[in-house]
């Protein structure tokens, strides 16, 4: 059994400030670590945490350093992508020491955890809310999906490879998505994909791969398909992901409070 945490979207910023003037993400990420690390017997041993992306909401060194001491308690390795709110070499800087990460470049990595192999790769466009797989970086995706010889993989990526019907977030996601899906389609590993960026829960297939997006701790974007759909977003705390691979993978949603019970059945 491999276990690995996905977290996404904690959109810290320098000194604790309110994200878009309101917003509060600090105390919401507080919140499900203390969950996570009051709750942790229940889901048994985790193997490492995933963050799929917009750590930062302004690219700060403080945003960053209180991210790594908000998940301190939890004492598991983490690995990290960017999304469209982090700042490369901030991030880069910040977490090089773990040493995943490579010294310039696009942020792609591979890390094998106990039985799977883990491809983080780079979509962030600097200054811009798209995202793209660089022509690098889809030569390392193919070169690492290769190199696995058929064991499971977890990919991870910020921007979703599909049409999620927010017309607002769709404008801004993975430019090149048909030539990630060519790749999956060529792979002959399992591969469970999953991205952040939109801040809700959503299963999708691309090249017959399974793709699983994440919530946000502190914020949600609701799915509304209508012309007139609002853009913007919801204050609401939201909880992580849990991926369990044994001979086959399973993604279970942890939300940030369990409610009460468990009750008897009467």
């Amino acid at each position: 059994m491999t276990t690995v945490l996905q977290l996404s979207d904690t959109h810290l910023a320098a000194g604790s400030a309110p994200v878009s003037g309101r917003l509060a993400t600090d105390a919401p990420l507080e919140h499900l670590i203390n969950r996570l690390c009051n709750s942790r017997a229940q889901w048994g041993e985790i193997d490492a945490v995933l963050v799929t992306g917009d750590i930062s909401d302004d690219g700060s060194d403080d945003s960053y350093a209180r991210f790594k001491e908000t998940l301190s308690p939890l004492n598991l390795p983490v690995f990290v992508i960017p999304g469209n709110h982090d700042a490369r070499e901030a991030m880069r800087q910040a977490f090089l020491a773990d040493g995943y990460l490579p010294d310039a470049g696009p942020l792609n990595w591979h890390r094998r955890v106990g039985d799977i192999c883990i491809i983080g790769v780079d979509t962030l466009v600097e200054g811009k809310g798209h995202g793209q797989l660089t022509a690098d970086t889809l030569h390392f995706l193919e070169s690492q999906l290769q190199a696995a010889q058929g064991l499971p993989v977890m990919l991870a990526l910020h921007h979703p490879p599909f049409h999620t019907g927010i017309a607002f977030m769709d404008a801004i996601g993975l430019n090149n998505a048909g030539e990630l899906a060519d790749i999956l389609a060529a792979t002959h590993s399992t591969v469970r994909v999953v991205c952040g960026h939109i801040h809700s829960m959503m299963v999708a297939e691309v090249a017959g791969q399974v793709v699983v997006s994440s919530p946000s701790p502190c914020s949600n974007f609701e799915l509304d398909l209508r012309a007139t759909a609002p853009t913007g977003y919801y204050d609401r705390d939201d909880g992580c992901l849990l991926h369990r691979w044994s001979n086959g993978f399973q993604t279970v949603r942890i939300g940030p409070v369990a409610g009460t019970g468990p009750h008897p059945f009467n």
